[in-house]
């Protein structure tokens, strides 16, 4: 199994200080975020790591595959994916660069049956208690009828369902990646104009490629996760996770 992480952007909404760094290099205590994720991913015995970088790539970890996402400012995480689509095969787990989380979400990720899996926390809206820069509206949402997703976009409001958060973890299976990589290739030949809630495929986020293959009568399974996890978006969320991850 390997680990694609989306690494391309910085830190310039936490501070000034991390503006010209990756988000996955921004230390959280004694370590980066990036430090953080690797490893738990090979304490679960997923060593095999790509890492998509902008331009200039300032990692330095060696035995790290690192794809180079040239115009990473023209797009976003699709865009990036694209770049990087060769290495959509086998089984593999998507993964932002900007969260942390404990080893047991990762093992309830694997855990979960399905060909296409994403990390889902129902218990979500106590982690915005106070987030004033990175209110509930911006919380990428996952509507819910029982186990089956309905829809995954922002802001979602809904009193007849259930809501979760989407952690921007994704788990598939070989079988899943290749329905992922010829869909994503389908659409980059053939798609054109705004893609769900993008103005664009190179410019949208990875929920709408997932809204995509669920509209596409993809199955697409939420594993609901148990366990301490924060993004690391804005100042508040660097304070915030300095505190849970000492």
């Amino acid at each position: 199994m390997k680990t694609i992480i989306i690494a391309a952007g910085k830190g310039q909404r936490i501070s000034d200080e991390f503006k010209d760094i990756p988000k996955s290099l921004i230390p959280i205590n004694d370590e980066t975020i990036f430090d953080r994720q690797k490893k738990v991913f090979k304490n679960k015995n997923i060593s095999n790591i790509v890492v998509i970088t902008g331009p200039e790539n300032k990692f330095s970890d060696k035995n790290i595959t690192y794809i180079q996402d040239e115009e990473n400012e023209k797009h976003d995480i699709l865009g990036s994916l694209l770049v990087a689509k060769k290495y959509l095969s086998d089984e593999l787990i998507i993964s932002y660069s900007d969260i942390i989380f404990e080893e047991k979400i990762i093992q309830q990720l694997l855990d979960t049956e399905g060909d296409i899996v994403i990390a889902v926390d129902l218990n979500w809206e106590i982690a915005y208690e106070g987030r004033t820069e990175h209110p509930l509206s911006e919380a990428e949402n996952v509507l819910l009828n029982k186990k089956q997703i309905l829809e995954i976009k922002k802001n979602i409001q809904n009193d007849k369902h259930t809501i979760g958060e989407f952690l921007g973890l994704v788990k598939m299976t070989k079988k899943g990646a290749k329905m992922f990589l010829e869909k994503i290739e389908d659409l980059e030949i053939n798609h054109r104009g705004p893609f769900h809630n993008a103005m664009s495929l190179e410019k949208g986020y990875l929920t709408d490629m997932i809204q995509e293959l669920i509209d596409s009568s993809i199955e697409v399974t939420p594993s609901f996760i148990v366990g301490k996890w924060c993004e690391i978006d804005t100042k508040q969320d660097y304070e915030r996770a300095k505190k849970l991850f000492v």
